[in-house]
């Protein structure tokens, strides 16, 4: 039996998640309400893609019902889930990209590689989002503030962090740690809705399935997904350096030199 969805919110990212569940074979929309909408229905799950004022409200509701929520909204206090009943089943997710959780796990560690630099390094977050883009810095990037903070060992209102809100861009954030020897940069772009529309039926999927209650951010189910990825990643260790190579340096095949 598909499972039933709920959306609260019919803005552009409600109807590129619309149109995301009508394509699958195990998803139902029952209804998608706006603001000030009542919805009519129980359904398995629901998505909140309104605003953020909305939030107390949509949360207030799931647990009345026992709905289990996935919110994809920013710009409210995420306190109000200190308050939530020991049986609700929350995913809060500011951004739904499973990439942008990937970056997020970096952050950290470049933060944590900052902190042990020989030189001073300053650390700093950047987004850049289409014009009606209404809260900045966006949520993702004050995600991405906290947890390359988090590495550095630092207060987050240490790292910068600026916005620029221009055109159609669907969402670019970068995590820059610049110093006098080096410059790393971890960048996401977002080319299109439908990678949010996608992220947030996976997170809808995720929750239901859970075995248990609670309040979880996109990073859980990154782990779900990404657990292993970076151990299993290739490395240089035990592979044969190329001519001319100091030991351990693999970084060089022949026909470096004549580039």
């Amino acid at each position: 039996m598909p499972i039933s969805l709920g959306l609260l919110g019919t803005g552009r990212l409600g109807s590129a998640i619309r149109d995301a569940a009508d394509a699958t074979d195990d998803l139902v929309v029952e209804w998608a309400v706006g603001r000030g909408e009542v919805p009519a229905t129980p359904v398995d799950v629901a998505i909140d893609v309104s605003t953020g004022a909305a939030v107390p409200a949509h949360l207030d509701w799931a647990v009345r019902t026992g709905t289990p929520l996935v919110i994809g909204t920013t710009g409210w206090d995420t306190a109000l889930l200190d308050g939530l009943p020991s049986g609700a089943r929350v995913l809060v997710a500011p951004n739904f990209s499973v990439g942008v959780a990937l970056v997020r796990r970096l952050a950290r560690v470049l933060g944590g590689y900052a902190a042990h630099a020989p030189v001073p390094v300053d650390l700093a977050v950047t987004d850049v989002h289409h014009r009606a883009k209404v809260d900045a810095p966006s949520g993702t990037a004050l995600t991405l503030r906290d947890a390359v903070a988090e590495g550095a060992g630092l207060p987050a209102q240490q790292v910068q962090t600026t916005s620029l809100r221009i055109g159609s861009v669907v969402g670019d954030h970068e995590v820059v740690a610049s110093s006098e020897l080096e410059t790393i940069t971890l960048r996401h772009t977002a080319h299109s809705r439908e990678l949010f529309a996608a992220g947030a039926l996976t997170a809808a999927r995720w929750l239901l399935s859970r075995p248990g209650p609670g309040v979880f951010t996109l990073d859980d189910l990154a782990e779900d997904h990404l657990r292993g990825l970076l151990d299993a990643a290739p490395t240089d260790a035990g592979r044969k350096p190329g001519p001319g190579s100091a030991p351990g340096d693999t970084r060089h095949t022949p026909g470096d030199a004549a580039a």
